[in-house]
């Protein structure tokens, strides 16, 4: 164990086999799965000595800093926290309406993190594991948001950073990454884990995809539930990849129920893109491990070619359901969402499209509804390509431009008519 990390607040004290609750192991060294007899590997997660968690721990605000719920996370790095968490939850009537919801929602907006997404959450717990180890550097294969995330963390820790990406991930994307130092390099999908496994096994470095950075994700529900007065949300919507966001959420939320602070749980939804929706088609047949073909879609940040034992059990345990999203859907959900002045990313609107998706299906929710949104349109395909149409500087000029090229905006076509003549 490394004595640099703040070990006296964490209340962690090992890991548990998700694919056998009663296999357990000591904290350290920090493990990211479980290979049973047959060659099955499950992943872990951290367990906690439960009955020392003051219960104070959670009557404090929602503020930033995920060292506020230390107890309730791994052994975390010091100088790494940049006060992340602690995002807004925003009252949505005018959403709700528009996805034909007949209760509260809120829109829990996850870019207002130090790199603009919810990996922050993960990273800080997750780096903290490269820093305890020793590791010589950090790696990782990611489309943008983790690869951004773990490359800042990693700086704070004064630890070399590789992030692969795959060839069509966003140029701008790819300065973000760089921005923090690391070292970026394009390679196929497909052979990114073997380049990953060389880094790790040849140089040292830490494979920032461990179990520690879910229980970051914990402290979303947490703050979910002091910002809506004590309330459990009937649903929350996650956009969903290899369901680490969703996994984690969930925990926290059966930590504040199986702590005695939350007297119910909420369903869990995972949304996935239709082209990736490996979970959707675990569900549907009834399945733990599905693997599929992924095909091309606007929300290109998420959805996985293989289901996880995360996300199914996380769907088992919260009565969840997976749903199917096409692009059109999500691109209305985004448009609907900057017309309420949030501009997210399609990978983190996708969460709001399945809740219309669910509810045109004839779901109904009896309590608030959360939808989770991950980041930053910014970091879409195609931003900053189109340039803003030119125009003369005489009013008339200005005028016809404005109604050339946004005329199918009605209050605005109806506030030019006087000025554009018969």
């Amino acid at each position: 164990m490394d004595n640099t990390l703040e070990n006296d607040l964490s209340l962690a004290t090992g890991h548990r086999s998700l694919g056998d609750l009663a296999t357990t192991f000591p904290l350290w060294p920090p493990i990211p799965q479980h290979a049973t007899a047959s060659g099955t590997s499950y992943p872990v997660e951290v367990t906690y000595a439960y009955d020392r968690v003051d219960p104070q721990l959670f009557a404090q605000p929602p503020l930033p800093g995920l060292e506020r719920w230390a107890p309730l996370l791994p052994p975390l790095a010091p100088g790494l926290a940049m006060a992340e968490g602690g995002t807004a939850l925003v009252p949505a009537p005018e959403l709700a309406a528009w996805a034909g919801l007949n209760a509260e929602l809120f829109i829990k907006d996850e870019s207002r993190n130090p790199t603009w997404s919810h990996k922050d959450r993960f990273n800080l717990c997750s780096i903290s594991v490269a820093v305890a180890t020793g590791a010589s550097g950090v790696v990782l294969a990611s489309s943008g948001n983790h690869g951004a995330s773990a490359a800042a963390y990693a700086a704070r820790a004064g630890l070399p950073c590789i992030v692969l990406v795959s060839p069509d991930t966003p140029p701008a994307v790819q300065s973000f990454v760089r921005a923090y130092g690391a070292a970026v390099l394009a390679v196929p999908r497909a052979g990114s884990q073997t380049v990953i496994r060389q880094i790790v096994e040849r140089l040292g470095y830490h494979f920032a995809h461990h179990s520690w950075g879910c229980e970051g994700y914990k402290t979303l529900a947490y703050e979910v539930f002091a910002q809506l007065g004590g309330r459990v949300p009937a649903a929350v919507f996650i956009p969903t990849s290899n369901a680490q966001l969703l996994f984690g959420v969930w925990k926290g939320f059966r930590e504040l129920h199986e702590l005695g602070v939350a007297a119910t749980t909420p369903v869990m939804v995972a949304c996935e893109p239709s082209t990736r929706a490996a979970h959707f088609q675990a569900f549907e047949t009834g399945q733990d491990q599905v693997e599929i073909v992924e095909g091309p879609t606007i929300a290109y940040a998420i959805g996985s070619s293989v289901s996880s034992t995360l996300g199914m059990l996380a769907l088992r345990e919260s009565s969840g359901v997976a749903i199917s999203l096409p692009d059109d859907e999500t691109r209305a959900a985004q448009a609907a969402l900057a017309g309420r002045g949030m501009w997210q990313e399609a990978s983190g609107a996708i969460s709001l499209a399945g809740l219309r998706q669910v509810l045109a299906a004839g779901r109904r929710f009896d309590g608030p509804v959360v939808c989770v949104t991950c980041s930053s349109g910014f970091k879409d395909v195609g931003v900053g390509r189109d340039e803003a149409p030119a125009s003369e500087l005489e009013w008339q000029a200005v005028c016809r431009t404005l109604a050339t090229h946004y005329g199918t905006q009605p209050v605005l076509a109806e506030q030019l008519q006087p000025f554009l003549g018969a």
